[in-house]
């Protein structure tokens, strides 16, 4: 493995990484964006590696490795926080629980009928933002969101992709933000 020099700061090193085809040290790296635009504005914003090299030595890069891990989790549709509420997990797999059923009904009566979000969430015992996470989570759908960036799950979804895609686009036109 050759050392390769950051394009930011100009520190070589074999163990410098590369984003979207930068290469950069491993502070650098820990503060480039993922957009490629703002990386662009980032990478040609140049320092000194000797201004960095405190960081280097005294510094460590916390939950760098955690972060990695858990991206590389999510890229094989593994999930790494809590079940989402009609989820379980069971020997390291998301499995429907019990109540699964129930998030159909919410998608489907939300989408059909004219109810207010307020008393859809009272009817299921949920808070209004409880219910707002729930029609917006891509878990249902068999998929996870992790680093603002949604993969394949390994996981069976509860609603179709049509159904979903239908309520994100009510909520949408309701006003009703992302969560």
């Amino acid at each position: 493995m050759e050392e390769k020099e950051c394009i930011k700061c100009g520190f070589r090193s074999k163990g410098n990484k590369e984003k979207l085809g930068l290469t950069f040290c491993e502070v650098c790296f820990s503060f480039a964006p993922e957009d490629p635009e703002e990386l662009d504005k980032y990478s040609q914003e140049k320092t000194s590696w000797r201004n960095l090299n405190c960081f280097r030595k005294y510094v460590k890069l916390s939950g760098q490795a955690q972060k990695q891990g858990m991206i590389k989790k999510a890229t094989e549709g593994k999930v790494m926080s809590r079940p989402a509420f009609g989820y379980e997990i069971k020997e390291n797999q998301l499995l429907p629980a019990e109540n699964s059923l129930i998030i159909e009904k919410i998608f489907e009566e939300f989408l059909n009928t004219e109810i207010s979000l307020n008393r859809l969430s009272k009817k299921h015992s949920l808070s209004i933002n409880g219910l707002k996470k729930v029609l917006r989570n891509f878990t249902y759908i068999g998929k996870i969101k992790f680093n603002n960036q949604i993969h394949e799950g390994t996981h069976k979804p509860l609603v179709s992709s049509t159904l979903f895609n239908h309520v994100q686009n009510k909520l949408d036109s309701l006003g009703i933000k992302n969560y």
